[in-house]
Formats: structure tokens, sequence, C-alpha cells
């Protein structure tokens, strides 16, 4: 499926592969959820207000806001945002500029804002500010952690040149345009140091006629392609199987039009095989729509006018979200795209929905499901605002492959019964397999199971596999099980069970990572921060559902176990985020370990994450309470991958076990940001 800012792609081969270095990680800061919590042998020592074991804390969950309530927070937000800037430390050139506004029942606000330096957007510069209710801040989450600072904001490069550059890229991708849609000026901060760079976006169409939307970034001092990425995003979808259905429609006179009155006037539209424009707005004198096949065109639109309606409601029951941009605005819908069009996808730039009519105009691809997975990339373009590439792009994708899985199930269609089956009904392979398995995403022959170290550089739609895996064991748990019918066997990157706490815990806890932890350039190691955040607001960092997380995200090798990996044993975790510099002095995260006896082990496990851009260039240690370091891992120029993820065992039986540990971190090159998200120590 894909969207426009459009995402999601349906065709299950992809017509292209780019290679990314992936983006800066976000650089989260005093998650109150996550401060240094010591997890002993499954029970830490408790946290203040525990909520209710099983049950959400109410303090911590977001209020339905009504759209004028909504709109008078963001109001209040945009008066005080030059304070705000002032209060978390943003220079003289920075500006925030406010786009959402999120409201805890305890008063706590958690706003998104995007940022500007001397007038230009900052790309990669998004934050959100989570603010008690007296209006103190408790932390922030920063795509970037670098300091925001160019040289000049006069280019050196000419605008021509950058539009040039671009454009042969998008002709070698196979886009159709000689000349690009618009050029700015803009500072790109979303992987290493900030620069003056160009955003040149061409339009037009790609090689399969699914609109073209290539950004293509531009230094503005050297020439130099920084990152590029599709704002079109495809999807996939069922046809004709959602059966007989109620429709909201509106009446005029003796005529019947599919305008959805109830759920901010959504309409669907009949492009009659057409490719550009709305279309014509569906209208009969009978209020029954289609005949359930091909042979009438309203069949489709009563598809996806019926999707769209389910996807609008499960946002609205599940969430409290009242439409795509939580404003009470419905977006429009348009069908019979192109000429055996075999996608889907999702335009900001429309806030449209669009389905193709499949293979051989025999399939339009207006299922539930396809509904619920492409206006979640517009739910995400107008909360995290995921990029789309790396692994934020696959986050991306997963986000709308939960969200549409939530939506099927929700519908309760007893045509198309809720499954982790991605496209199960379309028949895209010709052999009657589903496009994805959320259970075991390899079983489609491209996706991966579980993260590691490359998967930024796989097409966006397969790199979402660890993330779909993840929400399945969180929501089922591993080994096989039958669900609605449907058989399923998960395993798990570490060969450990997963117990799940069912799909309404795990949606609410993935929603909310989405709309208060997350940034552009969250990557899995962000994800996984950003996700046990969520779940220690709403179940409590001792909760079941807690240490849930932390095993699923194990499960697909992002971070540890709850209880230090599969040996057991006693844990202690520092989650407290801890940016690291630029070529810059080493930072320490600590652990303070009490309550025991003697000192540590010969086998003492230590358990590391941190994002970064370039992890060769950083030394690690392990600082026990004697003041005496021991090395993890040392300095390698050669070694680009992102992020280190690893689990070290280190023989500090010289050390007393009490006393406080530190995890000591130095980039030493320049170039590229991090974070310590999060560290373990576990006593065996």
């Amino acid at each position: 499926m894909r969207s426009n800012s459009s995402r999601g792609r349906t065709s299950h081969t992809p017509r292209r592969t780019t290679s990314h270095r992936r983006t800066a990680t976000v650089a989260l800061a005093g998650v109150a959820a996550l401060i240094a919590a010591a997890v002993q042998a499954g029970a830490a020592t408790a946290a203040p207000a525990q909520p209710q074991a099983g049950k959400a804390d109410p303090a911590h969950v977001a209020l339905k806001l009504t759209p004028s309530q909504r709109a008078e927070l963001i109001r209040h937000a945009d008066a005080t945002k030059a304070a705000t800037a002032r209060s978390i430390g943003l220079g003289g050139k920075e500006q925030l500029v406010v786009k959402d506004v999120v409201k805890d029942a305890d008063g706590t606000l958690h706003t998104r804002y995007e940022r500007t330096y001397g007038g230009l957007p900052v790309l990669g510069g998004d934050l959100v500010v989570g603010t008690d209710r007296s209006g103190k801040t408790m932390d922030v989450v920063r795509a970037t952690g670098a300091t925001l600072k160019v040289a000049s904001l006069t280019p050196a490069v000419s605008r021509a040149a950058a539009e040039k550059q671009a454009v042969q890229r998008a002709e070698a991708l196979g886009g159709t345009e000689s000349a690009a849609d618009s050029v700015r000026k803009v500072v790109w901060a979303a992987s290493g140091e900030p620069v003056l760079a160009y955003e040149t976006v061409v339009g037009g169409l790609q090689d399969d006629g699914t609109p073209n939307q290539l950004h293509v970034i531009t230094d503005a001092a050297t020439g130099k392609k920084l990152h590029e990425f599709q704002g079109v995003k495809n999807g996939i979808g069922n046809t004709q199987y959602s059966g007989q259905v109620t429709l909201t429609t509106t009446q005029s006179g003796s005529t019947y039009t599919l305008n959805d009155g109830a759920r901010g006037n959504h309409k669907t539209y009949n492009l009659n095989h057409g490719s550009s424009g709305t279309g014509t707005l569906f209208s009969q004198s009978s209020d029954t729509w289609g005949n359930g096949t091909n042979s009438n065109a309203a069949t489709a639109g009563a598809d996806a006018h019926y999707g769209a309606a389910a996807t609008w409601d499960f946002y609205k029951s599940t969430f409290g979200r009242s439409g795509i941009k939580n404003n009470g605005v419905g977006a429009y819908s348009r069908v019979h795209y192109g000429n055996a069009y075999v996608n889907a996808f999702w335009d900001d730039s429309c806030f449209c929905m669009t389905y193709g009519d499949g293979s051989g105009n025999a399939k339009p691809l207006t299922a539930i499901d396809v509904a619920g997975h492409e206006m979640s990339h517009g739910v995400t373009s107008n909360t995290a605002n995921l990029n789309y590439s790396g692994e934020s792009g696959g986050l991306n994708e997963a986000t709308s492959d939960i969200m549409g899985t939530g939506v099927e199930f929700y519908a309760g269609n007893s045509s198309d019964i809720g499954d982790y089956l991605i496209g199960e009904k379309i028949d895209i392979n010709g052999d009657g397999t589903p496009l994805r398995y959320m259970d075991k995403p390899s079983k489609d022959g491209a996706s991966k199971d579980n993260w590691y170290s490359g998967i930024g550089g796989v097409d966006v739609h397969y790199s979402s596999g660890p993330a779909n895996h993840f929400f399945y064991l969180l929501s089922e748990g591993s080994g096989a099980k039958v669900v609605n019918g449907v058989s399923y066997n998960s395993p798990t990157a570490d060969g450990l069970p997963v117990t799940g706490i069912g799909r309404d815990k795990a949606l609410q806890i993935w929603y909310r990572a989405l709309t208060t932890k997350w940034t552009s350039t969250t990557n899995y190691a962000g994800a996984r921060t950003g996700t046990l955040a969520a779940a220690g607001e709403l179940y409590g960092t001792t909760s079941a559902e807690y240490k849930a997380v932390q095993d699923a995200w194990a499960a697909v090798a992002v971070g540890s176990r709850s209880g230090g990996g599969g040996g057991g044993g006693t844990s202690y975790e520092s989650t407290s985020p801890v940016s690291v510099p630029d070529n810059g002095a080493a930072v320490t995260s600590s652990i303070t370990v009490s309550g025991r006896t003697g000192n540590a082990p010969g086998n003492l496990q230590v358990s590391v994450d941190i994002s970064h851009t370039w992890r060769g260039d950083l030394v690690i240690d392990l600082v026990g309470p004697s003041g005496t370091s021991y090395r993890l891992k040392n300095f390698s120029s050669s070694d680009s991958a992102d992020n280190v993820n690893e689990t070290y065992t280190v023989n500090a039986s010289a050390e007393s076990a009490n006393g406080t540990w530190k995890l000591k971190v130095q980039d030493q090159a320049t170039y590229d940001t991090g974070t310590i998200n999060g560290w373990k120590l576990t006593f065996p």
C-alpha cells in the first residue's frame, strides 16, 4: 500500500531497491516511565502509583478530544511556542511550529513540533515535548540529538543543479517528468551533522503508473545527494469480499451519493480508469450500491466507502481519534484508478485514498484491511511522520499493517474475518497465499523475521517484518495456535517463548508510542524504547505488559529479555536515554546495584542498546564500582553499520557486586551522532 506523503505498496515484488544510510535515531530525554528501573528476577522495586494489574492507568490514557478542544490546545501551544523553545534550550535562530497535541487524563500534554532554522524548514528537526498539568517540561523526544547550527544559509550550489540531479535520479527510477515540481532550501538534520540543503520533489508518474513524489535532498555546499525517499507509498487489499454491508450515504431529493455525513463527509469517487483529478462522485437514484462483482462500477465504490467507515470507527472507538488528522474532517476515496493497476495508495497532498482495479481490471483493491492500511499511513504522517526509508520506513509500513489488521478485527465482518495475514483475499501471488504473514514474516519469501544491522537497506515492505512479528508476538504469543480458524506458529529469535497480552493492549501500546514517543527518525531501537515508555505509563514498569514488550522485542532480536536473557538471574536496567555527542567527550549512564552479597560474577552479562548512524565510531566500556574499566567494544573505521544491540560477557569477579556501575561511551570520529537508549546488567 502506498501513501503520499502517500504510503504503502501492494505489489509483492518491489520495482526497485534503493540502498539508504539510516537516518539519525531518536534522542529520547527523560521519559518518566523509563527512568532507571532495577528489575529483579521478574519483580522490580515497586514504583509509586502503579496501576491496577492488567488495567491501563487511567491517568495516562489520552483523552478523547473533540476537534474544537484539540484546536484550542494547538492554539495555546502556538501562543507559547517561543517560551517553550527557550525552555528546552533551542538557539536564537530556531523556532517551533506546532503540529499536534495529545492530552492525558492527568493533564499531561504531549505537544509535537516541527522546527525551523533561520526561517528554513528543518527536516529531521521534529520533537515532542511532554509537560505536566502545571506546564513544567517533563521530557523531550527529539528526532536528532545534534546541535542545530549551520555555518551559512547561502548555498554554493545552484538551485538548477539540485533540480537536475533530482530529475535524473527520478528518471533512473522510472519517473516520467523532465522538471521538478518544487525545489526549496531546507536544513537537513536527519542524519548526522545538520547542513544547508535543497529538497527537490519530482512529480509525474512512476513506471507502474503510480503517482511519483520523489524527494531528493542535496547538500547545498557540495552538491552531494544526501538522501532520497518516495512520497507516494503503495499498499495491499482485498476485493469484493466484504459481502452485504450497511453504508452511510447522503440523499438530496431523489438522488443518493456516497457521502458519509456521519464521518466527516468522507466521499467516494469514480475515476473511471483515469489517473488524475478527483473523478465523479458516486451518485444514483437507488441507495443499493453495486452487485458484488466488478461488472458494476459501484461495487468497488461500496467496498471503499465501507472500508473508510470501518477505519474511521476503529480509530474513534479504540483511541478516541476523530479522523485521520484527529480534527473531525473526512478524507475521500477514489476507485477504478488507471488500467489494470495492481496497487492502492494514500496521498497526503490530496488527503485521499486511491484504489486500482488489479490485474485485468478484475479485482479492485478495495478491502477492509487495505483501507485500514492506507489511511493509517495518513495517521502516521500526521503524528510521528516516520521517514519512508531505512528502519523508520519499515516501522511506517508495519504501523499500517498493524492498524489495518486492527481495523479488520474491529469490523467483525463475517465475509472477511480478522486475521494476522496481509492481503489474504486478493491472491496477488496467484497461488492463494497472502501477501504478508505477521506471525512469521519470512514465509512470504522476502520479509525479515528479526532485526539485524543491515535491515535498513531492505525495501520497507520487507524491513517491516520484525515490527509485524513483534506485534503478533505481543498480541498472541509464540508457538502454534489457532485464531479465528487460522493456524499460526510464531518462532522467536532466541528460541524462548513469549506470552501474549492480547491484541487490544498491544494496539494501545503501539498507538501511544506512535503519537507521543516517536519522531521522523525513529528506528527499531527507538521503537523499543518508545513502546516500553508507553507500556510503562499505561500499565507500570513492573507489569506483565511491560515485561511482555521487552520479551517480544527480544524475540525479534531488538534488546534483551525482561529477565536478562535465557538464563534467568537478576537484572538491573537503565532506560534513561543519554545523547552521545559527535566526536566528543565520553558520556556515561549509571546503574546502582544494592542488596547483593560478595563480588560480581565472572560471567556478568552487559546488554547494550545504542542507536548510532556509524557504530564503528564508538568505543564502549563498562566501569565497575572500583573505577576499573572493562572494554566492551573498540573503535573500527570499517564498521559502517548502524546501532549497537549486543550482550557482552565480562569477568567482573574482582568487583564488589554492590555499587554504581557505569556504561561509558565515546564517539571518536565526526559526522554521526547517537543515543544510549538503555543498558542492563544481569547477574546469572
